[in-house]
């Protein structure tokens, strides 16, 4: 398939994905089943996700312009490990791959084994010859290049296996916020999405806040409870009534609204149901000394705007890495 034929598919691909097609409706419900976190309200926000920013014809070829894409590229072979904490999380490198030109074998989470297999044996259905190019398998050997993404510690094996081979690693990352006390009640209601969405368990989530001493909590509190529900979800309760549990031991002051919790903490990443925050006096300060923090995904309020961080173009790669420059530099 030539470049223009490939966005086509893609293009077919993401009609397929917002139909009420059998098949696909049987492999999402089949995907929540086999993992609780994957609810299918999310599943269907990162699907519209992908729909809305990668899959429009306009943008496709908005993005492959931006680099010189050769149809006579010399096929390579590039081993993806994709992670598997939110829904299709490892699409984009899928897309990015199949764009490139290039083979790819992908090496699917436990977690997420479902949805990212039901698509690509639904193209090779459409196109039977891309069965040469797109394979799964449990162990990776023998590719050209690797894509890898995990946490802090599975990237040390990833380093130790793929080292030698041009490869792109990736390990743990967050998002944070900047948040002045003169965000709207709009704004707030945005901010709970970025925090909630996927239970917080993507790398673009906020799981910590930063706000000026005089920050009035209420009206955040208030806005969160759009996600009162999470209280019904066992496996977030569980996490909820251990991390207040464990509060209230250590005596630590928290502030909750039932269903997250609030508490003044330096770090970076929070466990799941909770959201640190720290206060701060000179913004620009602040925004000077986390530039180039290698543990931030992305700072809403700043780069980012709220309620956008779980909504990345063709154009955000994770890391900041260009994934497809790194595939064309092969």
């Amino acid at each position: 398939m030539n470049l223009a034929e490939r966005i086509e598919l893609m293009v077919e691909l993401g009609n397929y994905l917002q139909s009420g097609d059998e098949d696909w409706q049987m492999a999402k419900q089949k995907a929540f089943e086999k993992n609780g976190w994957f609810i299918p309200d999310f599943i269907n926000n990162s699907v519209h996700q992908i729909i809305t920013e990668y899959l429009h014809k306009d943008k496709l070829e908005n993005w492959v312009r931006s680099y010189y894409l050769d149809d006579n590229v010399t096929l390579k072979n590039i081993g993806i490990v994709m992670a598997g904490n939110i829904p299709l999380v490892g699409f984009h490198d899928f897309l990015s791959v199949f764009i490139s030109g290039h083979k790819q074998t992908i090496k699917l989470s436990s977690k997420d084994d479902v949805l990212i297999k039901h698509i690509t044996d639904k193209l090779i259905e459409w196109q039977p010859a891309l069965n040469k190019i797109i394979s799964f398998a449990d162990l990776l050997k023998g590719c050209d290049a690797y894509i890898a993404t995990g946490s802090n510690n599975t990237a040390r094996y990833f380093n130790y296996y793929f080292g030698r081979y041009p490869n792109i690693i990736r390990r743990n990352r967050t998002s944070v916020a900047v948040l002045t006390g003169n965000e709207s009640t709009t704004e707030i209601d945005l901010l709970a999405d970025d925090v909630h969405l996927y239970f917080g368990l993507g790398c673009r989530n906020v799981t910590k806040i930063f706000v000026p001493p005089s920050y009035d909590f209420v009206p955040l509190l208030n806005a969160f409870k759009k996600y009162a529900n999470f209280s019904d979800h066992t496996k977030y309760r569980n996490n909820y009534d251990y991390n207040l549990a464990l509060l209230i031991m250590n005596n630590m002051y928290y502030m909750t609204n039932q269903s997250i919790l609030l508490v003044e903490n330096e770090q970076l990443f929070s466990p799941i149901s909770q959201l640190n925050y720290s206060f701060y006096t000179d913004k620009d300060q602040l925004l000077f000394q986390m530039q180039g923090n290698e543990n931030i995904q992305c700072i809403i309020g700043d780069n980012v705007a709220l309620g956008n961080a779980q909504h990345p173009s063709l154009f955000n790669y994770a890391d900041g890495i260009d994934t497809m420059q790194f595939l064309l530099s092969l």
